[in-house]
């Protein structure tokens, strides 16, 4: 057992490894063969030829390639993630003054997502072919299809401007917890409404197989309540799928977060790709989708060890593959 797990947890560490450096490669490769001078788009065409030339020369561009993506990485490696072309500032502290308020609006539209939608498909399975099993279905299947920033601009259209019951434009007052939390709902909202959907019929799916199993069929046949058997029982091994697929969750919802940000004019990561992008500052750039990279990869590495946790064969498997045969 001991060595299944171990060997589980050394092939995702190395798959990890070499998606962050893969990432890192694809990053600095973006910067060379983009078309467009870089400086210029900083400064300004008007500034003068020695000014670009210094900043050219402070960015590093003046150097050939195989120098920068060999600073590149050591600087990565090191923790340093460049200076902020702009501003001056270094990019590891412009990307951790807009990380939480991207960390929060994800994670609170995962838990919301995982807070609905599992008692939805639950309920789903246990009574199918119903009339709300149908619903249920529609709705899913129509969430699931609208992208979030659509549903971001319908959330702000209905409650701001018609019904003037939520102020959802910026994070709110500093210090006035009741006015962030405000601002946070439609946000918040806009980003779950998809995945409440998809985990729904993806947990109705698997209770259905689950249900189906003969373990299940014993318990039913030994008089249990059926509740105690839907959520005690059935919904352990249904909910298997489910903790796997909220790792590519997080990478969907970052990706979501961009354009939701952009619409209800909040600070993240998000908003400071896209200003990035448009200011075409590389360092800022590269500094925030590698944290994204991160970010996405230690959150599968961690759903796979939970995975892992709750069915024990994956491990096994794992470290049967691992043997040298």
């Amino acid at each position: 057992m001991m060595g299944g797990t171990a060997g589980y947890l050394a092939s995702r560490l190395v798959t990890t490894v070499l998606i962050v450096f893969g990432a890192m490669l694809l990053l600095f490769s973006l910067s060379v063969i983009v078309p467009g001078d870089p400086a210029t788009a900083l400064i300004g065409p008007q500034a003068t030829a020695a000014y670009k030339a210094q900043v050219i020369a402070e960015m590093g561009l003046d150097q050939p390639v195989h120098i920068r993506l060999v600073r590149f990485f050591s600087a990565v490696l090191a923790g340093d993630l460049g200076t902020d072309a702009l501003t001056g500032r270094r990019v590891a502290t412009v990307v951790g003054s807009v990380l939480p308020y991207t960390f929060l609006l994800t994670f609170l539209a995962i838990g919301l997502a995982v807070l609905i939608g599992v008692p939805l498909g639950c309920f789903a399975a246990t009574n199918r072919g119903s009339v709300f099993d149908h619903v249920l279905a529609f709705i899913s299947v129509a969430f699931i299809a609208i992208p979030s920033f659509v549903i971001a601009i319908f959330l702000l259209l209905i409650f701001t401007i018609w019904l003037d019951w939520l102020p959802v434009l910026g994070t709110g007052t500093a210090g006035d917890f009741v006015d962030q939390a405000k601002r946070t709902i439609l946000p918040t909202v806009a980003l779950a409404l998809g995945w409440i959907g998809f985990i729904a019929r993806l947990v109705r799916s698997s209770m259905l197989e689950v249900m189906g199993e003969p373990h299940i069929r014993t318990m039913r046949a030994y008089g249990i309540a059926p509740w105690l058997i839907t959520y005690k029982y059935a919904l352990k091994n249904a909910a298997i799928p489910t903790i796997a697929i909220l790792g590519m969750g997080v990478g969907r919802l970052l990706g979501g977060a961009v354009l939701v940000e952009i619409v209800f004019a909040r600070p993240g990561l998000g908003r400071l790709i896209y200003d990035a992008i448009s200011a075409r500052n590389y360092p800022v750039l590269q500094g925030a989708v590698l944290v994204v990279v991160l970010v996405f990869v230690i959150t599968n590495l961690i759903v796979d060890l939970s995975y892992s946790a709750i069915d024990p064969r994956i491990r096994t498997q794992a470290g049967r593959e691992a043997l040298p045969r």
